[in-house]
C-alpha cells in the first residue's frame, strides 16, 4: 500500500504532532514490510528518513519553500490545503493521513486525519484571535471530507462527534503508547541523570507545559499541603521548559510558587529535560502530579505509568482511560484531595507498591503494535 503522510511536523520533533507522526512512521515501517510510506513536506524540511531505507520517501514541495512560517500562517494553509493533496495525487497514494488536526477540504484521494483532541475550539484560552478562529473552522469543516478520523480517546471522540457533527461510524479511538524506553528497569545511568539535574532521592514530579489547561497551580497548593508532613527531603520536582514570560496564558510556576509560601526547599525548577532523560525522571519519583484540566490523551501519565510510578491527577477528559485503577484521580481543583494522596504515597509503602502494580498491568494495555495494527486497519478500510 502506498501511503502520502503529511509530514509538516516531521522536522520538530519536539512537538506533540512530531513526536506522534515519527513514532508512527517508524513503527508502521518495522510491522508491515510491504507498505511504502511517501512524506509530503515543505521544500527545507529535515526528513532524516535514512534509517528507514526504501519503504520511506521524502518528498519536499516547493510550494512552501521559504523557512518554516508560523502555525495557523496563510503558507501553512496552502501546503495543507493546496500542495499536499497535489502531491498525493501526483504520488498515485493509495491513502492519505494528516496526522494532526488540518484534513483537505477537497481531498484528491481518501484520506485518513488524526484528531489528537479539540482544544482550540473548546477551550476559551486557546481559541486565539480572528485568523486562528477563521482557521478552526476550516479545518472543523474539513474534517467531514475524511474517509475515517482516528482520535486517542473516547473522551476525544466524544467531543468530536458531539461539536463537529461528524457520524460516529467515522470516528475510531486508536489509543497512543509510550515509548519503549520507559519501564520500570533502572538504567545504568540512572543515577548520573538524575544527579545531573540535581535531583534529590525522593521527591514528586510534575513533567509537562505551563499553558493554563495544564493547571499547574493546584499541583503547587497540592504540595503546599502535603510538603510539611513529607519532608523537605521528598520536594515537588517542576520538569518542564519553563514560560519565556508570565503570562495569563502561561503563568510562571516560580511566581505562583512564591505567591503560595512555598519554601525554597520544597519545589526545585529543573527547566528543559531532553526525551532521553524523561524515564530516569519518571523511574526516581515517589509520584507524579498531573492535575490536567483538559487532554486528549495525556501522554506523560501514560509514560508515568510504564515505569511504575503511581499517578496522581485530575478525573476529567481522557486521564481516567489512561490511569484506570492505577492512581488517585479527583477533581482538577481538589488540592487537598491530591495532598492526602501524596502523603500516602510518600510514607505508606505497601500502598505505593501496590498502585506501582497496578501502574504497570495499565501499561500494558497501551502498545505501538495495537497503535499501528489498528491504524492499518483504517487504511484498509479508507482504500475501500
Amino acid at each position: 500500500m502506498r501511503v502520502a503522510v503529511n509530514a509538516w511536523f516531521w522536522d520538530s520533533p519536539t512537538t506533540g504532532s512530531g513526536q506522534y507522526t515519527r513514532r508512527l512512521v517508524e513503527h508502521l515501517v518495522a510491522m508491515e514490510p510491504g507498505l511504502e510510506v511517501m512524506l509530503v513536506a515543505p521544500k527545507g524540511w529535515g526528513f532524516q528518513v535514512a534509517g528507514f531505507k526504501s519503504q520511506v520517501s521524502g518528498h519536499p514541495q516547493p510550494e512552501a519553500s521559504n523557512p518554516k512560517p508560523e502555525t495557523g500562517s496563510l503558507r501553512k494553509v496552502c501546503f495543507e490545503q493546496v500542495a499536499f493533496p497535489r502531491a498525493c495525487r501526483r504520488l498515485e497514494a493509495e491513502v492519505a493521513h494528516v496526522p494532526y488536526w488540518a484534513p483537505p477540504l477537497v481531498p484528491s484521494v481518501s484520506t485518513v486525519v488524526t484528531i489528537h483532541d479539540l482544544i482550540p475550539l473548546l477551550l476559551r484560552e486557546y481559541r486565539g484571535g480572528p485568523l486562528v478562529r477563521l482557521y478552526t473552522a476550516l479545518v472543523s469543516a474539513a474534517a467531514r471530507s475524511a474517509a475515517l478520523v482516528l482520535t486517542d480517546s473516547e473522551a476525544s471522540r466524544r467531543d468530536i462527534i458531539a461539536h463537529l457533527g461528524l457520524p460516529a461510524e467515522r470516528v475510531r479511538v486508536v489509543y497512543l503508547a509510550a515509548d519503549e524506553r520507559y519501564t520500570p528497569i533502572p538504567a545504568p545511568d540512572d543515577a548520573p541523570i538524575r544527579a545531573r539535574y540535581g535531583l534529590p532521592e525522593r521527591y514528586v514530579l510534575y513533567l509537562g507545559g505551563f499553558d493554563v489547561r495544564k493547571n499547574v497551580a493546584t499541583a503547587l497548593r497540592a504540595y503546599r499541603r502535603a510538603g510539611p508532613v513529607i519532608g523537605a527531603a521528598c520536594p515537588l520536582v517542576i520538569a518542564g521548559r519553563l514560560p519565556e514570560r508570565d503570562t495569563p496564558f502561561a503563568p510562571d510556576p516560580r511566581r505562583l510558587a512564591r505567591e503560595q509560601g512555598i519554601d525554597e526547599r520544597g519545589v526545585r525548577f529543573v527547566g528543559f529535560v531532553d526525551e532521553a532523560d524523561k524515564p530516569a525522571f519518571y523511574r526516581g519519583a515517589v509520584a507524579f502530579i498531573f492535575p490536567s484540566r483538559y487532554e486528549g490523551f495525556g501522554l506523560p501519565v501514560l509514560e508515568a505509568l510504564a515505569c511504575g510510578t503511581p499517578v496522581v491527577g485530575s478525573d476529567v477528559s481522557s486521564i481516567p482511560e489512561v490511569v484506570g485503577d492505577a492512581g488517585v484521580l479527583l477533581p482538577p481543583d481538589d488540592a487537598g484531595g491530591m495532598a492526602d494522596a501524596l502523603i500516602r504515597l510518600a510514607t505508606d509503602g505497601d500502598f505505593r507498591a501496590e498502585l506501582s502494580r497496578r501502574a504497570l498491568a495499565q501499561a500494558t494495555r497501551f502498545s505501538w503494535e495495537r497503535t499501528v495494527r489498528e491504524t492499518l486497519a483504517a487504511y484498509q478500510e479508507a482504500v475501500g
